[in-house]
């Protein structure tokens, strides 16, 4: 049976009746961050952007199978007020949060690759930093009851699978493909993950209704 927060998100899963007109700027601003770089010819930060969303949907993903499986909780909701929600975990402002963050994490990323920061390889570094920084703001929108979670194993008292799972891989990933050699491979491998999620979004969700 599903927890009190789970049928509360349940109640509001993609209901056109909770649209806010602020999407349309938060996409403005989306569109503007991607202009911008692109003007650049900054497609690296493009394409890691678009690797840590990519890795954010996957999550995404699983989570709301956890849920289907589980007929309990998903292993993180998102109940609270939203312009949409799109999945159990996932509403409009999340999505949104989460297609800039690639690119400004980037950012902090030293030129050189050979750098380091308190002795370890300066993207490990800041992978671990970042991480570490979304697991505290998740346990501040927790406390607030903006992102449950109705899991011991997942929860303030256990947070090294949020650190290990929730996020480290998203900045992994798209440090990985930021540093790729080569246009084509760091394409493939957006490619890859985004169209997986696809797949997964098609199959789970409008072919089977898990999702």
């Amino acid at each position: 049976m599903p927890t009190p927060s789970a049928e509360a998100a349940l109640k509001i899963l993609r209901d056109p009746a909770t649209f806010q007109w602020y999407v349309i700027p938060l996409l403005a601003i989306a569109f503007y961050v991607y202009a911008v770089e692109t003007e650049k010819r900054n497609y690296n930060a493009i394409l890691a952007g678009l690797a840590y969303w990519g890795m954010d949907w996957f999550n995404e993903i699983w989570n709301a199978l956890f849920f289907h499986f589980s007929g309990t909780a998903p292993v993180w909701g998102a109940p609270g007020k939203t312009a949409f929600l799109i999945l159990i975990g996932l509403n409009i402002e999340i999505c949104f949060m989460f297609l800039l963050s690639g690119v400004v994490w980037v950012k902090m990323l030293p030129p050189d690759k050979t750098q380091k920061i308190l002795g370890l390889p300066n993207r490990l570094a800041v992978a671990v930093g970042g991480s570490l920084f979304c697991v505290f703001v998740e346990m501040l929108l927790n406390a607030a009851g903006a992102l449950t979670w109705d899991w011991s194993w997942w929860s303030i008292r256990a947070p090294w699978l949020i650190f290990l799972i929730g996020y480290l891989p998203f900045f992994l990933v798209s440090f990985w493909v930021y540093d790729m050699p080569s246009r084509k491979k760091q394409l493939a491998a957006v490619g890859a993950i985004c169209g997986f999620d696809a797949v997964c979004l098609i199959v789970f969700g409008a072919v089977l209704g898990w999702i």
